[in-house]
């Protein structure tokens, strides 16, 4: 664990020098194959760094954080897009917004202590919510089925918010600047889009959406119905594809494809949707708030519960 350790650190070491290379580097070359050549190397040595370990734990925040953030990130800069442009001024704020899920708030409200102090009184209510959870999952062979699946989610949301807030939060002292939240109470979402779109993992979806659907809207841009079809489903796969190598890499089991069902279940679900919404029938039919806020979320539930959970507690992953 020790010599893990070590080489852990070597290899963030590592990766901010070669974030240095990219950040001073890109604006003496030009947009385009040129400049994406150049930051190659440096892509491909995040894709290595997760093979020189065997903790699951060390491999996960290297994959989350270099290789599938970090390296995409760099993959975008090269054409002048996604959260790393433009340039930032400020190399220490290009190093943290290339190596964790961190992106810098655009110009919105004077600044808001109400929502501040809005923002801890919620943090701390899901700390609080968290301890309540994890102390009646002690008694999850007790509890009825049903009620175990409505708590199940939380179990991953709540942990995920909470680390990523104090992430962001430190990074936000950090950087002296506002950073984008990192979710915006997912459990609120009334609709399948707003929940996906608006409220989970916003960082991620900035990114997903730069690198694959807006290009795959551009590229379909004579049927914008079908463009927006194939840009969800697309989207969706391939987050599902990479949630199927991290729990690959940690959980040593091979996927079954159960999390690219879901995700690919969840692109679709989304595309009617919105084709729902924007029809004639959706417009003239429109659902009360309660209504599709209930419809979302036993939709959600369900799903997870169905085709998510049993996947990542089949290999352990993730316990009670």
């Amino acid at each position: 664990m020790e010599e893990e350790l070590k080489r852990f650190i070597q290899v963030w070491l590592s990766a901010i020098v070669s974030v240095c290379y990219c950040y001073y580097i890109t604006p003496r070359i030009k947009a385009g194959a040129p400049r994406f050549f150049s930051i190659l190397p440096v892509c491909v040595q995040f894709f290595v760094f997760p093979m020189l370990f065997s903790s699951s734990v060390f491999i996960y925040l290297i994959m989350y954080f270099l290789t599938l953030m970090g390296s995409v990130k760099l993959m975008l800069l090269a054409f002048d897009k996604g959260p790393l442009f433009p340039l930032s001024p400020n190399l220490l704020q290009f190093i943290c917004f290339t190596c964790f899920p961190v992106d810098k708030l655009e110009e919105n409200p004077k600044s808001q202590p109400s929502s501040t102090n809005k923002t801890f009184k919620n943090f701390a209510i899901k700390c609080v919510l968290l301890g309540v959870l994890l102390h009646v999952l002690k008694y999850k062979q007790n509890l009825p089925t049903i009620i175990f699946w409505v708590l199940q989610p939380f179990c991953m949301y709540l942990p995920l918010e909470i680390i990523l807030t104090l992430i962001k939060s430190l990074f936000t002292i950090i950087l002296g600047c506002e950073l984008k939240p990192v979710f915006d109470e997912p459990y609120l979402a009334t609709s399948l889009q707003d929940f996906w779109g608006r409220r989970w993992n916003l960082v991620i979806s900035s990114i997903l959406g730069s690198c694959i659907y807006v290009p795959i809207r551009r590229i379909f841009k004579g049927n914008p119905g079908l463009a927006k079809f194939i840009g969800f489903f697309m989207t969706f796969l391939v987050s599902g594809l990479i949630h199927e190598v991290l729990r690959l890499c940690t959980s040593r089991t091979l996927p079954s494809g159960g999390i690219t069902l879901f995700y690919m279940l969840q692109g679709v679900c989304t595309a009617v949707e919105v084709a729902v919404k924007n029809s004639t029938f959706g417009r003239r039919w429109a659902v009360r708030p309660v209504v599709s806020w209930f419809l979302t979320m036993l939709f959600l539930f369900t799903t997870s519960n169905w085709l998510y959970f049993p996947q990542i507690t089949r290999g352990k992953t993730l316990q009670y």
